[in-house]
């Protein structure tokens, strides 16, 4: 029930060849830059092939690679882990033996990786050769013509497959006036991971489990399975997300509480890139309170107005207003709790047979109102999926045969078996919508029990408002929130001062 047909409607493609084919879903997105302008577009979902590696450009620097060359690529401590593993798979698909990666570890947390390589690129330094760039935060960057255009660098055939097969929403967030300006690395979509085993002493069984693998429940009966749950386990945290007062709060675990109630920053799903300054805002609207109010019951038991009668209250522990997503992954991996809201990269390491194993299950985030209920639907409203995910980008700074070595490696980016690589090796979901539960990705393991999954929130993707003004509406948004969740402010008033600041910021510009 409540399962939106929200646009980016899957299909599994087989392993020998990818199904050509014409896909019901948005017209445009458009997404602001500095002069307000619609950026760069992808195309129709699907088509064409795994992608190519060529290293000839549409222009920039024509450097080669002409020895042993190790470039550096800024990433974080999860990728660095598997730098071996990156590396052989880059050789093994064509990246050139001479060419090295080292990776540069960083914090998880992503705001501050930003202003570090806002201060390197602002130097003009030379290394690292890669950034890997948050969707969130890529296009200030492209602002301020501190990242190499893509469309210049990369063949066109190359710039094509981006803008062609890959997420448009995520190709939307490395792009501007038609160029490209980042490779989409890997796309996030989060789910509620939560233990089989001890729901299963709750009076669940298999069959429940299958079936809320591919469609959402909502909110009220979550938090009813949930209080089950504790109520088998009295000793045990109940349900823990990400709700301290960071980037992730305003851009991820906000927007899906918001949007399941058909709650939205700047209404219909066309403002959310755009044009600042000349689009509503809409965050002090009642779906809004509504969240606000409904992770207050599930902290505190709070129920204002009697809306949350039929709602388990005192479910989540008083601690997830300083989780982020290490800080919130880490008790539920100790066995401390029961459902627990994170990322692909939190089910290879909860899923692994030394782990939990089969016993770790997965279902798309529960949602308060069906799209149809929602003054902003289909895109927002129903099912909520904050779409997350990295990209690539090249230093223009680098020397020459450093940017070389870069372009190689960005081009084998767009290679399917490189993608599908990078799946199984960390759970990095390919930022292209058919392969994330084609047949191959079926018979990966650990990742690929999950798949189904994955997919269903792929198709629910909703994106925070990516503008060059974003990282300071975003420190706005995850102060306020946080203060309502901590019972500083009351709902109505937390919203109503984030109304005003927003409006400053927009008015600003």
């Amino acid at each position: 029930m409540g399962v939106v047909n929200r646009t980016l409607d899957m299909v599994r493609e087989d392993d020998s060849h990818e199904s050509t084919r014409n896909v019901n879903r948005r017209d445009f997105v458009k997404a602001a830059g500095a002069t307000g302008t619609a950026v760069g577009l992808a195309g129709c979902i699907g088509g064409g092939g795994g992608g190519s590696s060529p290293t000839s450009t549409t222009g920039g620097d024509t450097g080669t690679v002409t020895g042993p060359t190790t470039i550096q690529l800024a990433a974080d401590d999860n990728f660095k882990g598997k730098q071996q593993g990156i590396n052989d798979l880059l050789h093994e698909n064509g990246v050139s033996d001479d060419i090295s990666i080292e990776i540069l570890g960083g914090s998880f947390v992503s705001s501050g990786r930003q202003s570090k390589y806002k201060n390197i690129l602002n130097a003009g330094q030379t290394k690292p050769t890669i950034f890997m760039m948050d969707n969130g935060w890529t296009i200030p960057f492209i602002v301020r013509d501190q990242i190499a255009n893509l469309s210049q660098e990369l063949s066109s055939d190359v710039v094509s497959t981006v803008k062609e097969d890959y997420v448009d929403t995520m190709v939307a967030t490395a792009s501007m006036d038609g160029d490209l300006y980042g490779i989409p690395l890997f796309a996030d979509f989060p789910t509620m991971q939560y233990r089989k085993d001890l729901l299963r002493e709750a009076g669940y069984s298999d069959s429940d489990f299958d079936t809320w693998a591919t469609e959402s429940m909502t909110w009220q009966k979550f938090s009813n399975v949930v209080a089950d749950a504790k109520e088998a386990h009295p000793d045990m945290t109940g349900y823990n997300f990400q709700g301290a007062a960071y980037i992730g709060l305003s851009c991820c675990d906000f927007v899906e509480f918001m949007s399941s109630w058909g709650g939205s920053y700047f209404g219909e799903f066309d403002n959310l890139f755009g044009p600042v300054g000349d689009r509503p805002i809409t965050v002090d609207e009642q779906p809004v309170v509504d969240a606000i109010n409904m992770v207050r019951h599930f902290i505190y038991g709070e129920n204002p107005g009697g809306k949350f009668g039929d709602y388990a209250g005192n479910i989540s522990p008083e601690a997830v207003v300083q989780y982020k997503e290490e800080s919130s992954r880490k008790p539920f991996a100790n066995g401390n709790v029961l459902f627990h809201r994170n990322w692909p990269y939190s089910i290879k390491i909860s899923g692994a047979e030394d782990a939990f194993g089969t016993d770790l299950g997965a279902m798309p985030i529960p949602y308060g109102v069906e799209a149809s209920s929602s003054d902003y639907g289909p895109e927002i409203g129903g099912i909520p999926s904050a779409l997350g995910g990295w990209h690539l980008t090249l230093n223009p700074n680098a020397p020459a045969d450093k940017k070389a070595a870069g372009r190689e490696v960005l081009s084998a980016l767009t290679n399917k078996n490189v993608q599908m690589g990078l799946f199984e090796l960390g759970g990095w979901t390919p930022p292209v919508p058919s392969r994330i539960n084609s047949s191959r990705a079926q018979d990966l393991d650990l990742i690929g029990r999950y798949v189904d999954t994955l997919a269903v929130a792929s198709k629910n993707a909703v994106p925070r408002p990516v503008t060059r003004v974003w990282p300071q509406e975003a420190q706005q948004i995850n102060k306020e929130v946080n203060a309502a969740f901590k019972r500083d402010k009351s709902a109505s008033k937390a919203v109503s001062d984030l109304k005003a600041a927003l409006e400053q910021i927009e008015e600003s510009v």
